[in-house]
């Protein structure tokens, strides 16, 4: 063979991806040697063309242990990546289409002689009336319900399916003895602080009575508890708590036990939106002679620190009772829906 060397003269370039191929080129050859071992072509790989940096985020999310820095912006953005941007349908407003008053009466309707009575205890009556707590729970938004749904699915992998059904039956028992021994100690406020101190509770209750003394020393005027609230015209009800006042201010007031603290208003979910629509149905309600426009939300801690209270001021108020007013339409409108597709 003959020692070729010549001068490489681009005609054009083209630009495929990443790799600039010359066409209509001649390269130099020197000292080729037919001792040489020709490679035998490569077989094109299946795989050649798939880009692995589109696919890296998605391979580090499955490999990582660390499970709990996914979220629903991350998996949609993943999504995105993968498959392209995803065209999304309208979605509805947080406002509500009508707007019913919170205080429908300018006016106490109360008298002195009210005042000093025993706190109310209105129980439920025998309609079929939506309750707060089931129209939060139809109406929760899809992130609320992809955390639930992970959170579930954690909690019966560790603790499995029978594990899971005593754990959550173990809250309920908690929560239901914790607000029974809180209306014993507002029932109470003829005793002598000895005679409360010296009360007997259960072993499951005690450090969340411990977390909430604090707050029960800045609550008087207990005018109801546990007592059943009621909008007529909106069809919904619910079951306060306590109404009674917290520093000198008329409250909804809603006890809550929690695992893990709880600093912020954020960190209570759907809490204002039920104090709202128990302090509408309240406001309302013909049992009721009074009128109420402050919340608050009191997070009660097993291990007994201070519990952390939420106040939720009229404007505030305001704000979260058009959140329910939207939340109210939105599980009607799910329900007519629902019955009008059986009816087909």
């Amino acid at each position: 063979f003959q020692k070729v060397a010549r001068m490489i003269s681009f005609k054009r370039v083209v630009n495929m991806g990443c790799v600039i191929v010359p066409q209509c080129t001649s390269l130099p050859v020197s000292r080729f040697s037919a001792c040489q071992l020709l490679p035998s072509p490569k077989r094109p790989s299946p795989y050649s063309s798939v880009d692995s940096e589109r696919y890296s985020s998605l391979v580090k999310s499955v490999m990582s242990s660390r499970v709990s820095s996914q979220t629903p912006e991350t998996l949609k953005a993943e999504d995105e990546h993968i498959y392209g941007p995803v065209v999304k349908a309208q979605t509805s407003t947080s406002e509500p289409k009508t707007i019913h008053p919170f205080l429908p009466y300018k006016d106490a309707l109360e008298t002195e002689e009210d005042r000093c009575g025993p706190p109310a205890r209105t129980v439920l009556a025998r309609e079929q009336v939506p309750s707060v707590t089931r129209v939060l729970q139809q109406t929760l938004s899809p992130d609320q319900l992809f955390y639930l749904d992970r959170w579930k699915r954690k909690m019966i992998q560790e603790l499995g399916e029978e594990g899971f059904k005593q754990y959550s039956q173990a809250l309920f028992r908690q929560g239901k003895l914790f607000h029974s021994a809180v209306e014993d100690l507002l029932t109470s406020a003829g005793e002598s602080k000895n005679d409360l101190e010296e009360a007997e509770y259960t072993p499951e209750v005690q450090g969340y009575l411990e977390s909430i003394s604090h707050i029960l020393e800045d609550i008087s005027e207990v005018r109801a508890i546990e007592s059943v609230v009621q909008h007529h015209a909106l069809n919904y009800m619910g079951i306060a708590d306590c109404v009674a006042r917290y520093r000198g201010v008329l409250c909804v007031i809603d006890w809550k036990t929690s695992e893990k603290p709880k600093p912020f208003l954020s960190n209570t979910y759907d809490n204002p939106t039920q104090v709202a629509a128990y302090a509408g149905a309240l406001n309302s309600d013909a049992n009721y002679k009074y009128q109420v426009e402050n919340g608050l939300i009191v997070v009660a801690y097993k291990d007994g620190s201070p519990a952390h209270a939420h106040r939720l001021q009229s404007e505030l108020m305001l704000q979260y009772w058009k959140t329910w007013l939207a939340r109210l339409e939105h599980y009607y409108e799910k329900r007519w829906n629902t019955t009008s597709l059986r009816s087909v």
